[in-house]
C-alpha cells in the first residue's frame, strides 16, 4: 500500500509479541518508548513557536480550543480540566472538545471522529474568532474531526495549531504552527494510545505549561495561581511563601490569611514590605504578572 503512514506500519521489533513473557513485553514497549523522545525533540522549535501563538491571542482575550476525536480528544480534555486546578484557568478560556461529546471521554465513540459537522457547529456555538486558538491532535494527522475544526478556525481567521505523528500530513498542510512528532510504528500496529498518544500528551502538556509559565503563572518554578480548595493546597501555598519570601510558618499564615489565601499577593507584600492595596496596583499594571510587578516596584 502506497503512502501508508507510519502511525499505521508494522512494527518489525513486535512481531513475536504475542508470543512473549510479560517481563519481554513491558521491556519492549521501554525501549520503543524512547522513540517518543526522538520524535518530539526535532518539534520544539515548532512548539515554542505555538507557546507565542497562544500568549499572543491569550493576551488580546482569546480562547484555546483543543480538538480531537478518540485518545487525541481524551488527551486534549485531560490537559483542559488540569489547568483549572492548576492555573486558575476559567473553564471558558481553554476548552477540550472530543469526538462524541462528554460520553466519549468514558465510551468508546470512536465512529464520530469522521463527523465533519459536529464540531464546527460546537465551535459556532462558541462564536469563534479571530482572537482565539484551535488545536487540532492526530495522530494520523488526517482526521476528519480535527481537519474540520482547523478548517473552521482559518475560516474564523482564529489562529490554529496542528498536532500529529506522521510526516507531511494534512492537518499540518492547513495549520498557521505544525507540529509533526514522528515516533514511528507501534508495538501493537496502529495503537496510537500507546507512542503516538504520550508523544501528544508531553505536547500538549508543554503548550499549556510554557503559556501559563509566559503570562506569570509562575514564580521562579512554583504555581502561584492554584486553587487553594483543600487542606493539602493551602499548606503547600504557605510553604511556598515560605521558601520564596524567606519568611517563618507564622508569618506566612498570617500573610495568607491577610489576603485571603491569595498566594500571589502575600508573595508581592512580603518580597516588597507594602500591603494589599499596592499589591492590586501593581500587579493589575504588569496584567498579574507577579515577577514584573516586583520588578516594576523596585
Amino acid at each position: 500500500m502506497k503512502d501508508i503512514p507510519i502511525t499505521e506500519t508494522v512494527n518489525q521489533n513486535s512481531i513475536a509479541i504475542d508470543e512473549m513473557k510479560p517481563i519481554e513485553i513491558v521491556t519492549l514497549m521501554l525501549e520503543e518508548d524512547q522513540a517518543i523522545y526522538q520524535g518530539v525533540k526535532p518539534c520544539l522549535t515548532h512548539v515554542a513557536s505555538a507557546v507565542d501563538l497562544i500568549v499572543t491571542q491569550w493576551k488580546k482575550g482569546g480562547r484555546v480550543f483543543v480538538v480531537g476525536a478518540g485518545t487525541s480528544g481524551r488527551i486534549g480534555v485531560l490537559d483542559a480540566v488540569e489547568l483549572g486546578p492548576t492555573f486558575s484557568v476559567p473553564v471558558d478560556r481553554w476548552i477540550g472538545i472530543v469526538a462524541g461529546g462528554q460520553e466519549a471521554m468514558w465510551q468508546p465513540l470512536e465512529q464520530h471522529e469522521d463527523d465533519e459537522t459536529k464540531v464546527v457547529d460546537e465551535l459556532r456555538k462558541y462564536e469563534l474568532n479571530e482572537c482565539d486558538v484551535v488545536i487540532g491532535m492526530t495522530a494520523s494527522g488526517s482526521t476528519a474531526f480535527a481537519l474540520a475544526a482547523i478548517q473552521y478556525a482559518n475560516d474564523m481567521n482564529a489562529a490554529t495549531i496542528g498536532i500529529s505523528c506522521n510526516y507531511n500530513t494534512r492537518i499540518s498542510d492547513v495549520s498557521d504552527c505544525a507540529i509533526e512528532a514522528v515516533v514511528g510504528s507501534e508495538i501493537i500496529r496502529g495503537s496510537t494510545r500507546l507512542k503516538a498518544g504520550t508523544a501528544q500528551k508531553m505536547i500538549i502538556n508543554m503548550l499549556s505549561t510554557a503559556t501559563m509559565i509566559r503570562l506569570g503563572k509562575v514564580y521562579q518554578n512554583q504555581m502561584i495561581e492554584v486553587q487553594l480548595i483543600n487542606d493539602k493546597l493551602r499548606k503547600r501555598a504557605e510553604q511556598s511563601l515560605m521558601d520564596i519570601a524567606e519568611v517563618s510558618e507564622f508569618e506566612a499564615q498570617a500573610l495568607m490569611q491577610e489576603t485571603k489565601y491569595d498566594l500571589k499577593k502575600a508573595i508581592f507584600i512580603s518580597m516588597t514590605d507594602t500591603n494589599i492595596e499596592v499589591a492590586e496596583r501593581y500587579l493589575q499594571q504588569a496584567n498579574g504578572h507577579l515577577k514584573k510587578a516586583i520588578r516594576n516596584f523596585l
